[in-house]
């Protein structure tokens, strides 16, 4: 029993202490990270390939990064082409012509997410976190504050957690 009045008086210490990162009470931490979803063309922050016949998907410059990286495999032609691609319609040129003849390309932005299965109740507990299961995630990781809105019971909780008197219990 001393050992978890231990735990409950360090835990109130650290609730009562932390960066609470402007967020309102009753708060919790999560993991936020980044995505590229696919969106309409216009609105994008960047392209990426699908090159079905090779079974690729990702960026446009990783695949021409590791298309460079092999070229001298390819004929003198290809080589030559490859040098003056110059933007995304000229590379999807190139990689139709000598690659994958049905890649397209797909218009993606970066998008906010919040990892689903995540909460904390501290924020060096999220940072731990995503310390230790970096393989997880994307390089982006990072903690994000949250408010556990009209919860009633989450409040009554933290607030007893934030403020009890546990010198108070008698241990036997």
């Amino acid at each position: 029993m001393n050992e978890e009045i231990k735990f409950l008086k360090d835990l109130q210490q650290e609730l009562n202490t932390q960066d609470y990162d402007s967020q309102a009470a009753p708060r919790f931490w999560t993991v936020g990270d980044y995505k590229m979803v696919t969106c309409l063309d216009g609105c994008q922050d960047d392209y990426h390939v699908h090159a079905p016949d090779r079974e690729y998907y990702g960026e446009i410059n990783s695949l021409l990064k590791d298309i460079e990286d092999e070229l001298d495999e390819l004929p003198e032609e290809a080589i030559e082409e490859f040098k003056e691609i110059s933007c995304e319609d000229s590379a999807m040129d190139w990689i139709k012509a000598h690659y994958d003849e049905d890649a397209y390309l797909i218009p993606v932005r970066k998008e906010h997410v919040i990892h689903p299965n995540t909460m904390f109740l501290t924020k060096a507990e999220a940072k731990r976190h995503i310390e230790l299961n970096h393989y997880h995630y994307s390089p982006e990781a990072h903690t994000y504050a949250m408010t556990a809105w009209r919860a009633p019971k989450v409040e009554r909780l933290l607030k007893i957690l934030e403020s009890f008197d546990w010198n108070s219990l008698e241990v036997k």
